[in-house]
């Protein structure tokens, strides 16, 4: 489905170019104005840094399996992560930081990444939801935002420009990588390579997780009245076959997926940094 109508015009430029400086560590001259927001996602962690208009300036990414299903179960190596982060960050531009933004997925418990943006040096910016800061950066007044994340699919329905429900249930990413795992008879770093690499091949084996994705969305919003726009967000969305399978399930929705997806959320957060300032 076409996204253009529904999305601000500045949106998939900016996940581009936060695509092409992923890791790279070129130094540049930073303006004064600059915000931080660390990602702790399931299969990776995520740093961006956006200007006083929320162009992204740098990102830092390292593929790690520190959470699951929102818990940071590697607390020593999480923060290490974030802490080399950090370093490369201030490196390529040539200032230190002192705050940042992060997030949880709904129902979880937002001190357990508060706790491992400070244990790494940092004061907590400000700390949303996934799906919320999805919103917030939209700027949607009215539907739902889907965040597929590594270990959890969250959901946020949003009512006149503000959050009125949110929730999630822990499948994600990593219940795909387990699947293809299980298929394939390969072990799972295997497993998460052969996803990453074989887009149609790994469609094919992981779509029952992705339609026990749309009965999750689907369980969340009944109750709700109905919205005409649903967006999806989070790395486990570049699945081919993920943006139709949604419109398929929700006949009567407009199904948006902003790309590339994997670097939504960041910039969601990062925004939220911004914001808070």
């Amino acid at each position: 489905m076409h996204s253009a109508p529904h999305l601000p015009t500045w949106l998939e430029p900016q996940l581009a170019r936060a695509a092409l400086l992923v890791n790279d560590r070129a130094p540049v001259a930073a303006p004064d104005a600059m915000y931080l927001g660390i990602d702790l996602g399931t299969s990776d962690v995520v740093s961006v840094v956006v200007d006083a208009k929320g162009a992204p300036l740098a990102v830092a990414l390292e593929w790690a399996d520190v959470v699951r299903d929102g818990v940071v179960y590697a607390f020593y190596e999480a923060v290490q992560i974030v802490r080399a982060q950090i370093a490369q960050l201030e490196a390529k531009l040539g200032r230190r930081f002192t705050h940042a933004a992060t997030s949880f997925p709904p129902g979880t418990d937002p001190r357990i990444s508060a706790n491992v943006i400070e244990a790494a040096g940092l004061h907590l910016a400000a700390i949303i939801d996934e799906p919320s800061a999805v919103a917030s950066l939209l700027g949607i007044s009215r539907g739902a935002v889907v965040d597929i994340g590594g270990g959890t699919t969250g959901v946020a329905l949003i009512e006149n420009g503000k959050v009125v429900y949110s929730g999630d249930e822990a499948t994600g990413g990593h219940h795909v990588t387990l699947t293809i795992a299980g298929a394939l008879k390969i072990s799972i770093d295997e497993a998460e390579q052969f996803k990453r690499q074989n887009g149609e091949e790994a469609w094919d084996i992981a779509r029952p997780v992705f339609e026990k994705m749309t009965d999750i969305v689907q369980a969340h919003l009944k109750g709700h009245a109905p919205v005409k726009t649903l967006y999806l967000s989070g790395g486990s969305c570049a699945l081919p076959g993920v943006q139709h399978l949604f419109a398929e399930a929700f006949s009567e929705v407009e199904v948006i997926l902003p790309q590339p997806c994997l670097y939504l959320t960041p910039l969601a957060i990062a925004a939220t940094a911004r914001g808070a300032a």
